[in-house]
């Protein structure tokens, strides 16, 4: 009699993966950071500045426009040197940037400064994760995304508030001081504990950077993933740069209650990440994948149509909300990760970076020509129309990451001897 086996037991960290993983969230932590609380700081910013949301957007998606040439330009030399010392030298290029952000005085210079800081910070992630998969098995990844990717929680439980109650008692300039005082004492721990990473450079066949960039961008099932990424992305840049505005001018949360939305979010998220990582190397990664979709389309349309709410209406939905975005973000890049073979791996990850990081530079540009406000303390317009673009990019994106899905167990699946096919 048939019996269903039991799901295989998960593989187990060594003690220096242990400190691996905890160090590159920590690092993650402050990049997503120096990303995230932009959006926060809009309303603030806007006034601040004297700018409109179009202009705002503007500033948001030079991080992300400028990070995607810089993913592109770093791809041919991504496997050509050590991960660890290219992960050094940008994070080093993004505490300038993140310096020169907590210095600007106008529009134009913090334009330039986040250009500075997109060009090295857009590179970093990229790097984690071709560490992560040079250290890390399949089916260790969705544990140590989940882990890695709570930097995009603890910014919220954390950095957040923290960073609009400096933004509050001593200007929006304290908080981006606040992330660069953390990130030299994060880069410190880098240095001191992290191995040289350097088992790729043996088996690069490519002497040109540009050959070897292009014979990564021409391989087919790379272009999926990428492809697959860069919808992946489009959602959360057209929500997020007008978030804090969307929630004071139409949700009508004040100031004060701004920072307890991201709090009890990001709290929400750090219990329920590492439980989704978890799940995601137990269950079919796609399938978690089609669920966190489901859940975040039904989410984001309630969301981008409220009308003036109480508090604890608004957290319920965001922490619904987000999720369904972790159920896509931990096993799609669990996935993603496994497509290039070793020696493409650091150039893979820059391009599928950069792809991710102009979509979602075009996609702010899209948000602010919809998004429209006829005053800095009137009502956003149109913020609904977005819910529903949003909402059709998710579907469309189901489809892409069925693909990678295939590709992938189709890489892993086991060889059939010859002699199997011939019987």
């Amino acid at each position: 009699m048939n019996q269903t086996s039991p799901p295989p037991a998960p593989t187990p960290f060594t003690p220096y993966q242990k400190l691996v993983i905890p160090l590159l969230a920590l690092l993650q932590f402050t990049v997503v950071l120096d990303f995230m609380v932009l959006a926060p700081l809009g309303d603030m910013l806007m006034k601040s500045l004297a700018i409109g949301p179009r202009q705002f957007g503007v500033v948001v998606s030079s991080y992300a426009f400028s990070a995607g040439a810089s993913g592109i330009m770093a791809a041919g030399f991504a496997d050509k040197f050590d991960r660890k010392k290219l992960l050094l030298f940008f994070y080093a290029g993004f505490v300038v940037g993140t310096l020169a952000c907590a210095l600007s005085t106008s529009y134009e210079l913090l334009l330039a400064a986040r250009i500075i800081t997109g060009l090295f910070g857009g590179v970093i992630g990229a790097i984690s994760m071709a560490i992560i998969a040079d250290l890390f098995t399949l089916q260790q990844r969705g544990r140590v995304m989940g882990t890695v990717q709570m930097g995009f929680a603890a910014s919220q439980v954390l950095g957040i508030p923290i960073g609009l109650y400096l933004a509050n008692h001593w200007g929006w300039h304290s908080t981006f001081l606040m992330i660069v005082g953390l990130s030299v004492l994060i880069g410190i721990a880098i240095v001191a504990k992290i191995r040289p990473i350097t088992e790729h450079l043996a088996l690069q066949s490519d002497k040109s950077p540009f050959l070897h960039l292009w014979h990564t961008m021409a391989k087919g099932s790379y272009q999926t993933g990428f492809v697959a990424t860069a919808f992946l992305s489009i959602g959360g840049f057209m929500l997020m740069p007008f978030g804090s505005a969307y929630l004071i001018n139409n949700i009508h949360i004040s100031a004060e209650q701004l920072p307890m939305v991201f709090l009890f979010t990001g709290l929400a998220s750090i219990i329920t990440m590492p439980l989704i990582g978890k799940l995601s190397d137990r269950v079919d990664k796609f399938m978690l994948f089609v669920a966190g979709s489901a859940l975040a389309v039904l989410m984001t349309l309630i969301y981008t149509n409220l009308g003036p709410s109480p508090l604890w209406e608004v957290l319920v939905i965001n922490i619904i909300m987000f999720a369904g975005i972790m159920s896509r973000m931990i096993p799609s890049t669990a996935l993603t990760t496994s497509l290039p073979d070793l020696q493409d791996r650091g150039a893979f990850m820059s391009i599928n970076a950069s792809l991710q990081q102009m979509a979602g530079g075009l996609a702010a540009v899209a948000a602010g020509m919809i998004v429209t406000q006829k005053s800095p303390g009137s009502p956003l317009e149109h913020y609904n129309v977005l819910g529903l673009v949003v909402s059709a990019v998710i579907i469309i994106c189901c489809f892409l990451m069925y693909r990678v899905s295939v590709l992938v167990k189709k890489k892993l699946a086991p060889a059939v001897p010859a002699q199997a096919v011939a019987a």
